[in-house]
């Protein structure tokens, strides 16, 4: 049973290829590079792109499974092919904003992609990830310089790290009763940003200052960074909605993986050097 691993460099795929590998599953990873893309030797690396369906044909040859990487774009052209070559099961990588209607958010693109493939018939697994603790590697130049300026200090989710998010993809395309199911993932504690601040000051032993920013200057810092306005005004919504209905853990990782979920201070201390 091969398994094809879309976005095989993005920044969940190529965890998901290490998990499979591990696990003794055979992949085929497609990537626009291989060269660069230094993926395991045990690994088939094909040439292709979800951005061009016409390399997908030779990539989905002979392939049981699909891990699916979220592209809206090009996701009916996919489905098509996947379909023309038999394949029966796709575990899509989607996210929690589904049907979220705000201009600026991503709910557009994974519920185009949800609703592509369950149009298409597969047996499949959506999963729904929330907030990345990956988010927080941007706030490494203001860790160094030991203050965290950021609005909503008291905005409470439940990051989850990457890694579960693969070794999720990875059980679930390996074992059977998962086809139709819908999960929503999360890391294993609810912790604000303020307490994120916290936790990486005490794993760093370091002094972290956290400084409130208002919404406004939150704001116009992102803005000027160059991020759209209608994506700053959808995080921004989503923090506060977060202060007024603080997000609880979902328990899904746990529950599939039979394991604790990373947390955040774990999180942290593997990547001590990006903070340090």
């Amino acid at each position: 049973m091969t398994i094809l691993v879309t976005g095989a460099t993005g920044s969940v795929g190529r965890l998901v290829v290490d998990e499979l590998v591990a696990a003794g599953v055979p992949v085929r990873a497609l990537t626009v590079d291989p060269e660069r893309a230094k993926l395991p030797a045990e690994a088939e690396v094909v040439v292709g792109s979800l951005a061009k369906p016409s390399t997908l044909p030779g990539a989905l040859k002979g392939v049981s499974a699909v891990y699916l990487a979220p592209m809206a774009r090009t996701v009916r052209r996919f489905c098509e092919l996947a379909a023309e070559a038999g394949i029966e099961r796709v575990v899509a990588l989607s996210g929690s904003s589904v049907g979220d209607a705000h201009e600026g958010s991503s709910g557009h693109e994974y519920g185009a992609v949800e609703a592509a493939v369950r149009d298409a018939g597969f047996a499949w697994t959506f999963l729904r990830p929330g907030a990345f603790m990956d988010n927080t590697l941007d706030w490494a130049p203001m860790v160094r310089a030991g203050e965290v300026a950021m609005a909503y200090g008291d905005a409470t989710q439940t990051p989850i790290d990457l890694g579960d998010i693969a070794a999720v993809a990875a059980r679930v395309l390996g074992a059977d009763g998962h086809a139709g199911a819908t999960y929503v993932l999360s890391g294993p504690a609810a912790s604000s940003t303020r307490a994120q601040v916290e936790t990486l000051a005490s794993v760093l032993g370091k002094e972290i200052r956290f400084r409130e920013l208002t919404p406004a200057e939150q704001r116009a810092q992102w803005i000027g960074f160059g991020v759209p306005e209608t994506a700053v005004d959808w995080i921004l919504g989503g923090f506060e909605e977060t202060l007024r209905h603080p997000q609880v853990p979902t328990g899904v990782v746990e529950e599939l993986l039979g394991r604790p979920g990373t947390t955040y201070a774990e999180w942290v201390a593997a990547r001590r050097s990006v903070f340090a």
